[in-house]
């Protein structure tokens, strides 16, 4: 179809045979040659009377194969069916139809062959865009509207036709990442909502509103900002309108009361939304993160009780190792005061043990170190079993008693407390523990505040624990104040009570034992006078510490009397030592013993050894120095005992002693008696001429600085000059 076929000249006849004035045929040859839109008539038997060539390319159809006819004749099924129901719409109802897209369908491209032909047809315009058209599928906007004679006469329908398929696909798109969006924000826990430039309120939120019970009204009024919990309101409201100012990210935690009235976590995230250098919007999201803060809380508290009980563990375990130390009933108690004092912040403590039968406690005052360094006097008070008080309720039931203030313990015990304790009037709380040694009380404890004070359950099960240990740590400290009792008396009845006074020699004596609070071990020293009144002295040493230490001791030092009796040469004590040694003591009992022999009157004497340190020399005259005599065997160890002949000259000094004076863990032998020799040269002459003295001076010297490990016992014996 040619331009001149398609497009009438000036005042030829239009539709109907209609004249045409020059500007309405301009008009109308434009419309069909240049417009973009693609335009049809239609006349009331559907058949296409007229069409431009962009609505040929659109429908993909040469304009000559549109002309007069209908659109099944030429389009797809599905295509011309939705035309012809559109022009049945407008012509029956005889007014516009708008806004129907028409989906045109993916085409086959030509083949080459048609193309051929095509081009050696005459091609019209619309032909040839046919020609170079594309095949994807198209979606034309289209409208359809009556078209009337001048006489009103309705003869047909006119289309215009709009390519819209890149906005529509631009919209579908858009759609597709709103409902992504939209589907992700309802998949997520976060609640959406948009403010204004200024922070107010420009759209509503149902979302948010669902979980606030809002109002629309109240929301826009308030927004989110009205239900923020009250202590955080202040701190959010600045933050956002800073924010705001400042067109920086908005992000922060708060409370929001929810419809139900109660308080949830939420996080929040409100960004700003530009156009240009111009914030248009502000939007926001909220995330409720209430099980995350109740989960984290939790975790807390946990983590508080298990470090809580971390720490009364090493408490306990502490606790424990203090009272492994402590020996006596009093150090007893003054670790338990310490304990209650850092463990659980009592202001007061106390310990009462049942006396034997079982009618009374006994309180029992902590340990005071005297000026010696050992405990001093322990004072003791008495409460009755049958009495209405902390201690004696816990004994009687077997079980702690705990009173959380005044009124707690009126109601528990009929009155306040009226005993020993009525001198802490500020006591407020109260705890008593019941010592129980297999499942028997044998005293109790007693904690008091001077505030009221609860006892958690996890307090009390550490306070029991306690108690238990504090059973154990008494019946130990009884146990040993037996065995420190017959030590003491044992002690007494194996050293010598005194030494004998001779004119013409002095003699002196210490003895210190390693085993603490135990005043006995395995050392021994003896001085005792002979029938022919020479003088006899042995010092020894028997392996260990303690009471069977001091029984072997005492077995030695009796066997060595009778045997010095019987013959007194230092030989053959010793060697009937060995003998008896051998078949009473056991294979690893290691025993030493220094013996000696001394004429008073000459200070003549022998002396032999059995692997015992040798003795100290000390002269005037000379230099201080130790015997180097061959020490011998300890007893027992098959040997061949041999003597020496010695003479003590006017004011010499002759020192006996044991291995503990010095040896220790840091201290060896050797290094020991090189010291000991140094010392002994140190001393003043009004030191070495007093035997006291002396035995003082070379202890403290040679135990400075170190660690007493070993039994100490030194025996001086010294000849003052004669008088002139």
């Amino acid at each position: 179809m040619s331009t001149e076929t398609s497009v009438p000249h000036p005042r030829v006849s239009g539709v109907e045979g209609q004249p045409m004035d020059a500007s309405d045929a301009a008009l109308y040859a434009t419309l069909l040659t240049e417009a973009p839109a693609g335009l049809a008539f239609f006349d009331r038997d559907l058949r296409c009377r007229r069409a431009n060539d962009a609505l040929a390319a659109l429908l993909r159809v040469p304009v000559r194969e549109l002309q007069q006819r209908r659109p099944a004749e030429v389009l797809p099924e599905g295509l011309a069916t939705a035309v012809e129901t559109a022009l049945r719409k407008v012509i029956d109802e005889n007014r516009p139809l708008s806004d129907l897209d028409l989906v045109v369908p993916a085409g086959e491209p030509s083949e080459p062959a048609e193309q051929a032909d095509v081009a050696a047809a005459p091609v019209a315009p619309g032909d040839a865009a046919m020609v170079a058209t594309a095949v994807e599928e198209r979606i034309l906007a289209c409208s359809w509207l009556p078209a009337k004679g001048a006489d009103g006469k309705h003869l047909g329908v006119v289309l215009t036709a709009l390519d819209v398929t890149e906005r529509r696909r631009a919209e579908e798109v858009i759609r597709r990442k709103e409902q992504r969006y939209r589907s992700l924000v309802e998949a997520s826990a976060q609640v959406v909502w948009v403010a204004a430039p200024d922070g107010g309120v420009i759209d509503d939120a149902p979302e948010w509103r669902s979980i606030t019970g809002q109002a629309p009204d109240d929301y826009a009024v308030g927004g989110w900002l009205s239900v923020v919990h009250p202590e955080d309101r202040p701190r959010i409201e600045a933050a956002w309108r800073e924010c705001v100012e400042e067109n920086r990210v908005f992000e922060t935690n708060y409370r929001v009361r929810t419809k139900s009235g109660t308080y949830r976590h939420f996080d929040v995230r409100a960004v700003p939304i530009w156009q240009g250098d111009a914030v248009i919007e502000w939007v926001g999201a909220n995330t409720d993160v209430t099980g995350q803060r109740e989960a984290e809380e939790m975790r807390g508290r946990l983590t508080e009780q298990l470090s809580a009980a971390a720490l009364r563990t090493a408490r306990l375990q502490q606790a424990t190792s203090m009272l492994a130390e402590a020996l006596t009933v009093s150090q007893v108690v003054q670790v338990i005061t310490e304990v209650g004092r850092s463990a659980i912040g009592a202001d007061y403590s106390a310990v009462a043990l049942l006396d034997d039968d079982k009618l009374r406690l006994s309180i029992v005052a902590p340990s005071q170190p005297g000026a010696d360094g050992e405990s001093g006097p322990v004072s003791r008070d008495d409460i009755k079993v049958s009495d209405q008080t902390v201690m004696s309720v816990a004994v009687r039931e077997s079980r702690p008693f705990l009173a959380e203030h005044p009124d707690s313990l009126r109601l528990q015990l009929g009155h306040g407390e009226k005993d020993l304790f009525a001198q802490h009037t500020e006591e407020r709380a109260w705890v008593g523990l019941p010592l129980l040694a297999a499942g028997a009380p044998i005293g109790a404890l007693r904690f008091s505040f001077t505030r009221p004070r609860e006892i958690t359950e996890e307090e009390r099960v550490f306070l029991e624990a306690l108690a238990g240990q504090c059973a154990l740590a008494v019946e130990r400290a009884l146990l040993f104040e037996r065995e420190h009792r017959t030590a003491e008396e044992l002690q007494r009845s194996l050293l010598p009570s005194d030494l004998p006074q001779l004119p013409s020699m002095v003699l002196a004596a210490r003895y210190n034992p390693a085993t603490r609070h135990v005043q006995v071990g395995g050392d021994w020293y003896d001085v005792f006078r002979l029938p022919d009144h020479r003088l006899a002295m042995a010092v020894g040493d028997v392996m260990g510490k303690g009471v069977l230490a001091a029984a072997g001791m005492g077995r030695v030092r009796n066997a060595l009397r009778a045997l010095a009796l019987n013959d007194p040469r230092p030989a053959a004590v010793l060697a009937g030592l060995d003998r008896l040694f051998s078949a009473t003591e056991d294979e690893e009992q290691f025993t030493t013993v220094a013996y000696a022999v001394i004429d008073p009157e000459t200070g003549h004497g022998e002396f032999s050894n059995a692997g015992h340190p040798p003795p100290l020399l000390i002269s005037p005259d000379t230099p201080a120095r130790v015997s180097t005599q061959e020490p011998g065997t300890p007893l027992g160890w098959p040997s061949q005992r041999q003597q020496t002949s010695f003479s003590i000259e006017t004011g010499n000094t002759v020192v006996f002693y044991s291995d503990g004076l010095v040896e220790n863990r840091r201290r060896g032998v050797d290094a020991g008696l090189d010291e000991l020799v140094a010392v002994a040269a140190d001393a003043p002459p009004e030191v070495v001429g007093d035997p006291e003295r002396l035995v003082d001076f070379l202890v403290d010297r040679m135990l400075a600085g170190y660690e007493q490990v070993d039994d100490v016992t030194v025996l001086a014996l010294h000849v003052p000059p004669k008088p002139a």
